[in-house]
C-alpha cells in the first residue's frame, strides 16, 4: 500500500467562525488572521494506492461555481486537484474508488466537473464508484437553513443520478480490509471519519471533526458546527480513542501540518509530533 496527501489549494474562512466562542486574542496565535479577519486554510485530501484500488478521499472544492462565489473564500495557490495526481503518475480516469466526507463545498466540490458546454455537471472519476452516508445525503437533499449555503446540489446531485453511488453505514460497506470509519453528527449529519491502516499504525482523515492542530482542544470547536455540544463530545471520545490506540491524526484543512501524534498533558490532550504523511 501506498498512501499520498493531495493538495487542492488554499482558501481562506473568518478566523472567527472556524474557532467558535474561542476569543480572537488566543486563536490569533494558532492561525494568523488578515486585516479582514480571514485565516488561510488547506484544503488537503487523501490517496490510497493498494494494488488495483486507487482511493481517494474528498475532492476539495472544485471550479464549478463562479467568480461571485469564490471571491467569498480567496482560492489562491498553485496546487489543485488534478494537478497533484498528475505529479504523482495518476489521472482522474484512474480513481476506482471516492470517498465523500461530507457533501459541504470544500469537500465535495471536485467530485463533478462541467461538461464541455457547461449545460450540466458529470463525473470527475469516471470509473470511480462513490461512497457516501445515506442519512447525510439525505441531509444534504434537504438542508437546514444555516446549512443550506454549503450543500451547492451541483456539487454531488449529479452522483445520484448515476449507479456509481454507495453508502457507508448500516446499509453497505466499504470492502477494503484496511478501512474502517467513525460516524460523527455534531459538525454536520452523520459525517465519515476513515481509519486507514498502514505500516502497523491508524490513519485517520479527521475531515472536519479536528480540521487543524489547532482545533485539537475540546473547546476549539466551529461555529459552523451544527450540533456543537454533539461535535465537543464526540471529539472527546474520539481523541481518548486515538491517544490509547496511538493514532496519526491527518488534517484536512490544517495550512501548515498535515500530521500530528497525540500526548497526554495537565491541560488535556494536545498535539505531540507534527509531520508530514511521506515521513512515514
Amino acid at each position: 500500500m501506498q498512501i499520498f496527501a493531495i493538495n487542492t489549494g488554499l482558501f481562506k474562512l473568518d478566523g472567527g467562525a472556524m474557532f467558535g466562542v474561542v476569543p480572537k486574542t488566543i486563536w490569533q496565535k494558532l492561525n494568523p488572521a488578515d486585516e479582514n479577519n480571514l485565516c488561510t486554510w488547506a484544503m488537503r485530501c487523501l490517496l490510497v494506492k493498494d494494488g488495483k484500488k486507487l482511493i481517494l478521499v474528498d475532492t476539495g472544492c472544485g471550479n464549478k461555481q463562479d467568480e461571485r462565489f469564490f471571491k467569498h473564500y480567496f482560492l489562491h495557490g498553485n496546487d489543485t486537484l488534478e494537478k497533484s495526481l498528475n505529479n504523482l503518475g495518476f489521472s482522474t480516469d484512474d480513481i476506482t474508488d471516492v470517498i465523500l466526507t461530507h457533501l459541504h463545498f470544500d469537500h465535495v466540490g471536485g467530485a463533478l466537473k462541467w461538461n464541455l458546454d457547461k449545460s450540466k455537471t458529470e463525473l470527475t472519476f469516471k470509473n470511480a464508484t462513490y461512497w457516501s452516508n445515506k442519512a447525510h445525503w439525505f441531509s444534504a437533499s434537504y438542508p437546514n437553513p444555516r446549512e443550506a449555503a454549503s450543500f451547492l446540489k451541483e456539487n454531488f446531485k449529479g452522483i445520484e443520478d448515476t449507479a456509481q453511488l454507495k453508502y457507508i453505514g448500516k446499509d453497505a460497506d466499504f470492502n477494503h480490509p484496511e478501512f474502517s470509519f467513525s460516524i460523527v453528527s455534531g459538525h454536520t449529519e452523520s459525517m465519515l471519519i476513515p481509519k486507514i491502516k498502514y505500516k502497523n499504525k491508524t490513519i485517520c482523515f479527521m475531515a472536519d471533526l479536528i480540521p487543524s492542530v489547532g482545533h485539537i482542544s475540546i473547546p476549539y470547536i466551529m461555529a459552523y458546527d451544527m450540533r456543537p455540544l454533539e461535535a465537543m463530545k464526540e471529539k472527546e471520545s474520539f481523541l481518548k480513542e486515538a491517544l490509547e490506540n496511538n493514532y496519526i491524526l491527518f488534517f484536512e484543512h490544517d495550512p501548515t501540518n498535515e500530521c500530528a501524534t497525540l500526548k497526554q498533558t495537565e491541560k488535556g490532550i494536545r498535539a505531540d509530533k507534527t509531520f508530514k504523511l511521506s515521513e512515514l
